[in-house]
């Protein structure tokens, strides 16, 4: 598991967990004469099916951005099934929240669970749609030095600058009649190609060798990755972590 795959929508989601399963533990709601110390796990199906509900939904969501690559529950995408558990809570506290019996009133377990069922069904469904919500969650590690450079100036970037001279070159003047100096011959291209490190702009999924059509994991903006090989269009990628796998879509990418 990746942990570095998680976005600032991720954040959210798991922030939204952690307040609603607090708010399981608040007073549910207070009756008029009477004194009343309920919380939502004196009814399982209020604390087991509505409160815990949302906070596994919140887990099947992170889990799956963790993996390698992406899990199924029958025949579904598992971040699917996660938000579609975060939805069915805030709806169902929704109509708790309004349908209180004549004589109670809302407690603070129920009002914030539902703004913390509201605000993780709204990250689940949003982080997809909203370029904000999917940046890296967590900062980027410096970046390997390649090649057993020195560490530059700059954050995590694996070049070096090239030296600057103040002056112009000296021209060196032949001998009178003597041979005037030929230019030194170049080295013909080979065409060869030569591995280099390189960031994306936005995350992208990195696929198998064998070209399955699975990603087997997400390359994140901010992070450096050394390309290692030409593939078509795309290139053979190596991760940190030494997995190597095929980026199709290598447009707009930052070259170190």
């Amino acid at each position: 598991m990746n942990i570095r795959s998680l976005t600032r929508g991720d954040g959210v989601v798991i922030g939204a967990a952690v307040l609603l399963f607090i708010a399981s533990f608040l007073k549910f709601y207070s009756v008029n004469g009477f004194n009343l110390d309920q919380n939502a796990w004196d009814d399982l199906g209020t604390g087991l099916g509505l409160y815990m509900g949302g906070v596994i939904g919140a887990a099947l969501i992170v889990v799956n951005r963790c993996l390698p690559q992406p899990r199924k529950v029958a025949g579904l995408d598992l971040g699917t099934v996660g938000a579609a558990f975060t939805v069915l809570v805030a709806w169902s506290l929704f109509w708790t929240l309004v349908d209180i019996p004549t004589g109670g009133s809302a407690a603070a377990g129920l009002i914030l669970g539902f703004i913390a069922a509201l605000v993780l069904a709204g990250a689940a469904i949003a982080t997809p749609l909203v370029p904000a919500l999917q940046g890296a969650l967590l900062p980027a590690p410096a970046a390997p030095q390649p090649y057993g450079a020195q560490p530059q100036g700059g954050y995590g970037y694996p070049g070096a600058p090239q030296p600057q001279f103040g002056g112009q070159p000296q021209q060196t003047q032949p001998f009178p009649g003597g041979p005037q100096p030929q230019p030194a011959q170049q080295p013909a291209a080979s065409g060869a190609f030569s591995p280099f490190w390189f960031a994306v702009p936005a995350p992208r999924p990195l696929f198998a060798e064998d070209g399955s059509a699975a990603p087997i994991a997400e390359l994140a903006p901010g992070v450096w990755y050394l390309a290692v090989e030409q593939r078509g269009q795309g290139l053979l990628a190596e991760m940190q972590d030494g997995r190597r796998g095929v980026l199709q879509d290598a447009s707009n990418i930052q070259r170190g």
